[in-house]
């Protein structure tokens, strides 16, 4: 399976669990009258339609480079990314400002059983996340990461709507509202996930060159190739899934352009076998005379 369809396919599978853990925690919380189950399902609403950002993100970035795109169209993840990010910026919004609502107006004490639903959405969420993240990191994906915290942020508000419930029906009559500020709180780990999808995807976009093991193992690769000395300049961006580099080789003074230029490209062909997440490589070859030590 190619890493585009993975990346689909784990998309794909975040996206049915949302759909049918938006309806149990709406039926739940209309039936068990907790708001904070009410508030965890508009958050699984909106992670649906983020999701299917994310599955539109994946799908355009995975097109073949073209003459107006030489580099691929692998910058829609990010730009994908800010606009999921927006959707959770707006879901905290609107579950902060029902929560206030519900402070303001009394309600009744949630029902126990929504706390067994709770127990079973966190184990869910959390395996969810966990499975996600790990593609993410196989596949290099920013959009697959902020799918994965979307899992976490599922979780971490469900546990509070857990911890609320639990003091709202073992507190009794006065403590409804414990319901409620939990979905506040919730609210609060909501927008620090926000910032930790938000960095990422910004450092892709403004192209910062911070991967430090990539480069040592594409320095450590050059230097197996015959006629390679040394490495100077090492540049990266990254664009979707793949890493974009700009490379200086150094080669013995002595060769001729069409040596230089056949060792290019072998450091080339050798780097895309060693490491195949890397797109497009470019060999700038330096003349090099002396001793590296």
């Amino acid at each position: 399976m190619s890493r585009s369809n993975l990346a689909i396919r784990t998309v794909i599978f975040s996206m049915l669990g949302n759909i049918a853990l938006a309806i149990i925690k709406f039926l739940a919380g209309i039936f068990g009258n907790s708001y904070a189950l009410i508030a965890d399902g508009i958050e699984s609403v909106v992670d649906v339609f983020a999701s299917l950002l994310v599955l539109f993100g994946l799908k355009y970035s995975a097109r073949p480079a073209d003459e107006n795109h030489p580099y691929g169209h692998g910058k829609a993840e990010p730009l994908v990314t800010f606009l999921v990010v927006v959707f959770l910026i707006i879901s905290a919004g609107t579950i902060a400002w029902q929560a206030y609502q519900h402070i303001i107006i009394p309600h009744e004490l949630p029902k126990p059983f929504t706390l067994i639903v709770l127990a079973g959405i966190i184990i869910w969420k959390e395996l969810s996340f966990h499975i996600v993240m790990q593609r993410s990191k196989k596949l290099n994906s920013t959009a697959l990461r902020a799918e994965a915290w979307h899992h976490r942020s599922d979780a971490i508000t469900s546990v509070a709507a857990f911890i609320g419930i639990t003091i709202a029906i073992f507190g009794g009559k006065g403590f409804e509202v414990a319901d409620d500020y939990a979905a506040l709180f919730a609210v609060i780990f909501i927008l620090y996930n926000c910032y930790k999808i938000f960095r990422p995807a910004l450092s892709e976009v403004m192209d910062e060159n911070n991967y430090e093991e990539l480069t040592l193992q594409i320095r450590q690769v050059s230097l197996t190739v015959t006629g390679v000395k040394g490495t100077e300049k090492c540049y990266i961006r990254k664009a979707g899934m793949e890493y974009h580099v700009d490379l200086h080789a150094l080669v013995s003074g002595e060769l001729t352009v069409t040596e230089g230029h056949n060792i290019s490209h072998r450091l080339k062909d050798k780097l895309c076998e060693v490491i195949p997440e890397l797109g497009n490589v470019l060999i700038h070859i330096e003349p090099f005379e002396g001793s590296l030590e």
